[in-house]
């Protein structure tokens, strides 16, 4: 099928300085887990998308020099020939399929760590990192500014050497170019602080020496955020913003503009909680009238209406893009044959940056399973082997690991019958798209759906099986599968069992009028009444989602708390905004609480702290600690338990339990996966469903065949015609 014409635009190539782009879609800098330590991993998962259409495709942050060291976190590094040698093979693959590859060029000052260094980052003033832990810089005097301002010009010529088109000095997210540029870090009183034209002077000259060492190689780029949205104290677009683009105009082949600091880039990496596509347009369209350069903007692009928009209204030149390249590197060649729905959009649950915050690798993606296993694993997103038997197989659910274990394998031509009691696939998905924000969450499950809709028609020995009464072990002895999955999913639990005390609180049971779990809550079958408690024992997203859907509707919402509330929102960049938003909502939260027992319309809540802090043995029997004297009551009208979920694994233990009757009934395997073999993140469920589906020829499938690993050998120079000596350690 032929693209639609209105999407012409969208393939046209753009001259950027010596080099050609070869259509609009450019993969911009992001993270993945890779660097320049794991160069198999960071050659196939670019180059994947060069073969899937984008034009350029660029490493995630590039550390020019060891006092820019961001570990415990894994960027790039441009340091040394060794560096050179692993990136090589990034450009080489990508070169392979006609794209660009660029590097985005590095330097922390005070937010870059340097825990592995151990060297001392610069500033152009000394402070405190509001990123980082106990991280200050040194500030910088004029002969620190040229040492590092070479640093670039050094990594520049190493990147143009190992093979790169596009040279960033990256500015975006607070590093040092911004640094100098604004107020909020630039303290300074000589010639590099103070007025506009001083603090711009640091980022010009360096964009200056970087140009005149590689700028007849390659383009010369530059990320900027236009905007630190910290009002006057920081850089602003109406002012700052747009004057620097004017100085620097001349200097740069591309703008790359987005919005934000480093401690919330989630207001550049917008969660779709909070953000739709496009959301930084505003501040893009203002670069856009100013600069007689490129102008890429980001902003999760996933629907080609919008991309071709934002091209034909003038608001930018690329379209830029992170996630939606990383949940579907084959986008711009789907558009470009008129197979929009066979697009999986980028869902915006930012899984893949929680990864590389916690401290990576590798990156996952919730609607990508392949994503991060192109080397590792050989997965390759769009192609799938064929099928190594001619076996038969029943999968049994049809939530995110179902369902993608179920188009997997069909997509390897087997005969597949996907069964669920329930009317739609999608599992608990189906009630999680429900609560506020997370809607386009819904796209994982409307991907598979559309995919498997698709699959089945064109095989007719495949069914889809819903809105069916359970299956029972009875039946699936008798079903004539050769091979079963089991993808039941979990459940919340209704007795309280949770992370702290690992065991039911008395009183708890959701069976009762005034105690709910988030599906009784979720599934709107269950009165509320008007004062409610959740009862917190979870570090994800329920508590503060079903916090925010009662509060709105009215509710009076207490959140006790005995964990850290909604920990891994920090990692996904959605916590500030929630927290903000349970701020506004009125919430309350009852933090470092936990509940001891519960009667009707009331539960005791004790600090997990306590009483206590000296340890002493008191034999057998006896706590070594003073007793908790912290307990209280807290009415409520309503409970929920958020304190813990279980898988349904009852059909799996069942079909264990009479192994002995597989073979005469013609089984081969059974294998359990997702949430029913462990309650886990969606992309983690998703990713045992493609697993399994890949490897169902193995001896056995549920253990995952061993994966190519990229490790340093002892005795083996990481740089070219060096040799190691061993060290000798006085004991």
């Amino acid at each position: 099928m032929a693209r639609d014409p209105k999407y012409d635009i969208l393939f046209e190539p753009i001259q950027i300085g010596p080099k050609t782009l070869r259509n609009r879609f450019y993969q911009v800098p992001h993270c993945i887990g890779a660097g320049s330590d794991l160069p198999g991993f960071q050659a196939a998962h670019r180059s994947i998308k060069a073969e899937g259409g984008w034009g350029a495709m660029n490493t995630e942050y590039c550390s020019i020099h060891p006092e820019s060291d961001d570990t415990h976190r894994l960027s790039a590094r441009l340091w040394d020939e060794g560096d050179v040698r692993n990136l090589s093979a990034m450009t080489e693959h990508i070169h392979k399929h006609g794209a660009l590859a660029g590097v985005e060029l590095w330097y922390g000052g005070a937010h870059a760590p340097c825990m592995e260094s151990r060297a001392t980052p610069r500033g152009p003033s000394q402070y405190a990192s509001e990123f980082e832990t106990l991280t200050y810089c040194k500030e910088m005097d004029l002969q620190d500014i040229k040492e590092v301002q070479q640093f670039y010009v050094d990594a520049a010529r190493r990147a143009r050497d190992a093979g790169f088109d596009i040279v960033y000095v990256y500015g975006a997210h607070s590093y040092l170019p911004l640094q100098f540029l604004s107020p909020y870090y630039n303290k300074r009183t000589d010639g590099y602080g103070g007025s506009l034209a001083n603090r711009a002077r640091f980022w010009l000259e360096t964009l200056e020496q970087v140009r005149n060492a590689v700028g007849k190689d390659c383009a010369i780029a530059t990320r900027f955020a236009c905007d630190t949205l910290y009002g006057p104290g920081g850089i602003e677009v109406e002012n700052d913003g747009i004057k620097f683009v004017e100085m620097a105009d001349p200097l740069v082949d591309l703008w790359d503009v987005d919005v934000g600091d480093i401690a919330e880039w989630g207001e550049d990496a917008g969660p779709s909680r909070f953000y739709l596509q496009g959301h930084q347009v505003p501040w893009t369209k203002m670069i856009k009238q100013v600069s007689k350069k490129p102008v890429l903007g980001v902003g999760r692009f996933t629907d080609p209406e919008k991309m071709a928009e934002i091209v034909t209204k003038g608001y930018a030149d690329i379209i830029g893009a992170a996630r939606p390249s990383i949940a579907d590197p084959f986008l711009p060649n789907k558009i470009k044959e008129g197979r929009i729905d066979d697009i999986r959009v980028c869902i915006g649950c930012n899984v893949c940056i929680s990864r590389w915050e916690i401290g990576g690798p590798p990156i996952i993606c919730t609607q990508n399973a392949t994503a991060g296993e192109e080397y590792r694993r050989g997965w390759h997103p769009e192609k799938f082997p064929k099928k190594g038997s001619n076996d038969s197989v029943l999968v049994v659910g049809a939530g995110p690991s179902g369902s993608e274990c179920a188009r997997v394998l069909m997509e390897r031509d087997y005969t597949v019958h996907l069964y669920d009691s329930a009317e739609k696939i999608g599992g608990h998905l189906n009630g999680v798209i429900t609560l506020p924000g997370l809607g386009e969450w819904g796209y994982h499950r409307d991907y598979r759906e559309t995919q498997i809709a698709k699959l089945v028609k064109k095989n007719k020995t495949c069914q889809v099986a819903l809105g069916q009464k359970p299956i029972t072990v009875d039946e699936i002895l008798a079903y004539g599968a050769e091979k079963v999955v089991i993808a039941t999913g979990s459940s919340w639990n209704t007795d309280g069992t949770n992370c702290l005390t690992h065991d039911p609180i008395p009183g708890a049971d959701a069976s009762l009028p005034d105690q709910l779990t988030p599906e009784q809550v979720m599934s709107g079958k269950k009165a509320i009444g008007k004062r409610v408690v959740i009862l917190n024992a979870d570090t994800y997203f329920m508590a503060p989602s079903l916090a925010e859907k009662l509060a709105a509707a009215g509710h009076e919402v207490t959140i006790v708390s005995g964990v850290h509330m909604a920990n891994y929102m920090h990692f996904t960049l959605e916590y500030p905004n929630m927290m903000r938003r349970l701020h506004e909502l009125h919430v309350e939260e009852i933090g470092d609480s936990f509940c001891s027992k519960i009667e009707k319309g009331r539960l005791e809540v004790y600090s997990i702290w306590g009483d206590g802090s000296k340890r002493t043995y008191r034999g057998p029997g006896v706590l070594p600690r003073d007793a908790n004297k912290s307990h209280r009551w807290v009415e409520f009208d309503s409970l929920i338990l958020v304190t813990g979920r279980h898988s349904n694994d009852e059909l799996h233990r069942g079909l264990k339990a009479r192994e002995s009757e597989w073979e005469k009934n013609g089984i081969k395997g059974v294998y359990l996966i997702g949430d029913a073999e462990a309650p886990r993140l969606i992309a983690d469920a998703t990713f045992t469903g493609q697993r399994v589906a890949r490897e169902i020829e193995s001896a056995n499938a549920q253990f995952a065949l061993p994966y190519k690993r990229e490790v340093a050998v002892w005795g083996v120079s990481h740089m070219p015609g060096a040799t190691n000596t061993a060290i000798e350690y006085q004991v």
